[in-house]
């Protein structure tokens, strides 16, 4: 099992949503409202009023098999619009309870 952390614009939400349901990964956790700035390029995302947008983020645990599939759409995502940030970090799960 992996985890997926995907922190992205906030207009990417219901896509990405759909996305992860489309592909039977039904868990996740939402933050709807977080700031940051990416380190490669991209806006900030400070929720002011030099930088008014904000992002938000997701985790979700999937099956290792899925997980090529969900970045392959998320990395579409991005290369289609690079100015609004969207990133996707994975990791393994050891343990769950």
């Amino acid at each position: 099992m992996k985890a997926i952390l995907i922190t992205f614009d906030q207009a990417y939400y219901e896509r990405i949503i759909d996305a992860l349901e489309r592909n039977n990964c039904r868990g996740f956790t939402a933050w709807q409202e977080v700031q940051g700035r990416g380190s490669m390029n991209g806006e900030p995302h400070y929720g002011s009023h030099a930088w008014p947008s904000l992002a938000s983020a997701i985790i979700t645990m999937v099956d290792d098999a899925k997980v090529d599939t969900v970045l392959g759409f998320l990395h579409e995502m991005d290369v289609a619009t690079p100015k609004l940030g969207l990133r996707a970090f994975v990791w393994a799960i050891e343990k769950t309870i």
